[in-house]
C-alpha cells in the first residue's frame, strides 16, 4: 500500500474514532429507546485499526522489524 493511501485510511479511521468516541460519550436518552449501534466497540475498533495503519506508516518510513518477528 502507498503512502497516500496508507494517510488516507488513516485519516478515515481517525475521524472515524472521533465521531464514535463522541457518539458513545452522549448520555443515554430512555424516550428515545436503547442504542442500537455499539459505539464504544466501534470506537475501539477503528482506534486498532489506526493503530495497525501508523505501524505500517512508520514501515514505510525505514523502520525494521524486530528479530524476534517471524517471516522478517
Amino acid at each position: 500500500m502507498s503512502l497516500t493511501t496508507t494517510l488516507i485510511f488513516l485519516a478515515l479511521a481517525l475521524a472515524v474514532m472521533v465521531f464514535t468516541g463522541w457518539r458513545g460519550a452522549r448520555p443515554p436518552d430512555p424516550l428515545k429507546g436503547p442504542r442500537m449501534m455499539p459505539w464504544r466497540f466501534l470506537m475501539v475498533g477503528s482506534a486498532a485499526i489506526a493503530m495497525l495503519l501508523l505501524i505500517h506508516l512508520a514501515t514505510l518510513f525505514g523502520a525494521e522489524r524486530a528479530p524476534w518477528i517471524p517471516g522478517a
